[in-house]
Formats: structure tokens, C-alpha cells, sequence
């Protein structure tokens, strides 16, 4: 009898590109469709800018108030489909990702923001805790194997950090990136990613730096 809630559209206006809004505003307009067709009642955005698009979708989806009635009985999870491993590449840009989003989040809440619009998403701290304790995963699983080949090891993902340090700085230009505090969020995400244990919440250690 509960209402189901689809997950944060994270993706947010681009008003200096018309196209990447485009774009944008169609990413959210789909993945509230599917949620309709899926039984969702609704779901949530970003940004005020995303209501129209995913307020289409439900609208034409979802006529009635709610679809509680709806119980998917089609669908039966059971302890093997939790267990089971995931399947699929880790790719060079997907570990790239969650370096940069992992970087870019850590200092934004060091400086005390809560979420951070990050490559036109507004990302907090789940999307950050994904991205280390995947980083993490990937370095203490021997099977953990880039598509191009590439073992995940420390000495990768240190150069992959060095590499997006470099990026913000041609962005950001040098004075703006280390009073952004980004050198030291990097560090932290370097610690937290390679030592031998994964800390229960990333925000344990980073609440050490705070001022």
C-alpha cells in the first residue's frame, strides 16, 4: 500500500547549450517514462528546470492519482538475484568517473556544500560513496580488469587522480583549484581508496578536515 518513488534524476538544465539541454531534458523525460511503465507513482529531480519533463512522462503514463494498485506480481526477487555478482566491463572512463566525481564531491562538502553539480549532474554524497568503495573494490578484487586490459592497481589510480587534478586546473586555473581545497579532497579519496580496509562512511575521515 506504500507509495513507490523512483530514484533522484540527477541531470540539471544547461542553459549556456542548447543542445546538451536538449539532451538533458530528454535523459529525464525517459527515465520517468520507464518508471511510469515500471508502476512508480512518481518520482523526484534535481532541479526545478526537470518538473516539466518528468511531469509529461507520468502524466501521459500514469492517468490515475497512483498505481498502488499495480503489485507487479511478474516480479520475484530472491536471495540469489541479491547475491549474484554483477556482471559487465569496467571501462577507463568509468574509473576516471568516479575519481572525478569522487574528487570534485569531497571538496565541495568540505567547503560545506551537501550536493555538487558535477558534469551537469547534481551529484551528493550516495553518488560519492559509490565511487570510492567502487574504486575500492576494484583495487582488492584480482579479477578487477580494465576493457582495455589494465589491472585497477594504486599506481593507476594515483595517476588517474593526477590526470583530473590537471584537467581542473586548465579549468579552474591553479589559485581557484587549491583554494578549492581539491588537492586535499584528493588526498583524502586517495587514502580512503587504497587502504586495506573500506571505511563504513566516507564522510568518517573527511569530518577530520573539517574546520
Amino acid at each position: 500500500g506504500a507509495h513507490a518513488l523512483g530514484g533522484l534524476a540527477a541531470r540539471i538544465p544547461v542553459p549556456d547549450d542548447p543542445a546538451r539541454n536538449a539532451a538533458a531534458l530528454a535523459a529525464v523525460r525517459e527515465d520517468a517514462a520507464r518508471e511510469a511503465a515500471d508502476g512508480h507513482d512518481g518520482t523526484r529531480v534535481a532541479h526545478p528546470g526537470m518538473v516539466a519533463p518528468a511531469r509529461e512522462a507520468f502524466d501521459r503514463l500514469m492517468p490515475a492519482p497512483n498505481q498502488i494498485a499495480r503489485r507487479r506480481a511478474d516480479m520475484r526477487v530472491t536471495a540469489d538475484d541479491l547475491l549474484r555478482c554483477p556482471t559487465g566491463a569496467i571501462t577507463a572512463e568509468g574509473l576516471r568517473n568516479n575519481v572525478r566525481v569522487g574528487i570534485q564531491y569531497l571538496a565541495g562538502w568540505l567547503a560545506g556544500h551537501g550536493r555538487m553539480p558535477i558534469d551537469h549532474s547534481m551529484e551528493d554524497l550516495a553518488t560519492a560513496e559509490i565511487a570510492r568503495s567502487q574504486v575500492w573494490q576494484w583495487l582488492h578484487h584480482p579479477r578487477a580488469v580494465l576493457a582495455d586490459g589494465r589491472q585497477v592497481t594504486e599506481t593507476l589510480v594515483r595517476q588517474v587522480m593526477a590526470g583530473e587534478l590537471d584537467l581542473l586546473r586548465e579549468r579552474l586555473g591553479a589559485a581557484a583549484l587549491d583554494g578549492g581545497g581539491y588537492p586535499r579532497a584528493a588526498q583524502l579519496f586517495a587514502e580512503i581508496a587504497t587502504r586495506e580496509e573500506l571505511d563504513d562512511f566516507l564522510t568518517l575521515r573527511a569530518c577530520d578536515l573539517l574546520d
